[in-house]
């Protein structure tokens, strides 16, 4: 089969462009989560605020600007899950600062961080969902379906069943929780399930879920995956539960890469929301126990 110069050169801008893409996605994506990120943001005030309004404008008006050109066009969805990455992660943060400084919502009560993180996944919902639908396409682009909801579920509940079992143990392995009587953890069960499937939701639909299929038409499955892995981790830098943070990284990247490799392949968001949701509770035992 023979190659023209035509093709070659078209074959070689792809692979260019796609390249451009990867970085350009994994930089901003990085930048969104890590230095606005809706925990531990780089800046603080005035800076932080001017920072993610330039930003968010910045993301919406480069995506607006991409549908319209017919050279771009092709790229406008990635833009625009940044964009609704950028606006999701600071409401998220300008809500969390409201509660406490105006609402005076405490933040050391098992029911106070339930609360927190159920504002944090209504607002990833409310946000992904509505701009989803507004760009004109459905919500399954955002793994918002049945798919193969059985298979799905089966494999999200064993996950959770089989990480349940050992949450106590690896809460104080790896997380230094203390020793908590069973009478407490039950009162505790409402907010500790309401926490970790708030959490899953949040970090699942944002991450996963509003970038898998926009990135697999350039990079395919695999490597969308891996993109994803890259960012989604860079929200998990610096985090103070853990004992040792590599360790936890070495943990945290396979199973990352494992709950896209679940949604890709059952075609629907749950079985990955309740895996995620199982492997969080030894962090929520660890740190409902030092409250």
């Amino acid at each position: 089969m023979t190659v023209t110069i035509d093709q070659y050169k078209q074959s070689k801008n792809q692979w260019i462009s796609r390249l451009v893409l990867g970085f350009a996605f994994v930089i901003i994506g990085t930048l969104i989560i890590v230095i606005f990120s809706p925990y531990r943001p780089f800046f603080h005030g005035i800076t932080d605020t001017l920072g993610r309004l330039v930003l968010t404008g910045f993301l919406i008006l480069s995506a607006l600007v991409a549908r319209k050109s017919s050279r771009l066009n092709q790229y406008w969805q990635v833009l625009f899950g940044l964009f609704i990455l950028a606006l999701t992660v600071s409401l998220d943060f300008w809500a969390a600062g409201f509660m406490q400084n105006v609402l005076n919502v405490p933040t050391n009560t098992p029911g106070a961080l339930a609360l927190e993180k159920i504002k944090s996944a209504s607002i990833a919902a409310f946000v992904v969902l509505l701009l989803t639908k507004l760009s004109g396409v459905g919500l399954g682009s955002v793994y918002i379906q049945r798919g193969r909801l059985t298979k799905s579920l089966m494999i999200g509940f064993a996950a959770f069943i089989i990480a349940a079992a050992g949450a106590i143990p690896m809460s104080q392995l790896l997380f230094s929780g203390k020793p908590v009587e069973w009478s407490v953890l039950i009162q505790w069960l409402p907010w500790i399930l309401l926490f970790v499937l708030g959490n899953a939701i949040f970090e699942e639909l944002l991450f996963r879920g509003l970038f898998l299929r926009k990135l697999e038409a350039f990079y395919g499955k695999f490597l969308s995956n891996c993109l994803i892995v890259l960012v989604f981790t860079g929200l998990h830098l610096g985090v103070t539960y853990t004992r040792d943070q590599m360790l936890f990284l070495v943990i945290l990247i396979p199973l990352a890469f494992l709950w896209g490799y679940i949604m890709q392949k059952t075609d629907t968001i749950w079985g990955s929301v309740l895996f995620h949701a199982g492997m969080d509770l030894p962090i929520v035992f660890a740190v409902f126990s030092n409250l």
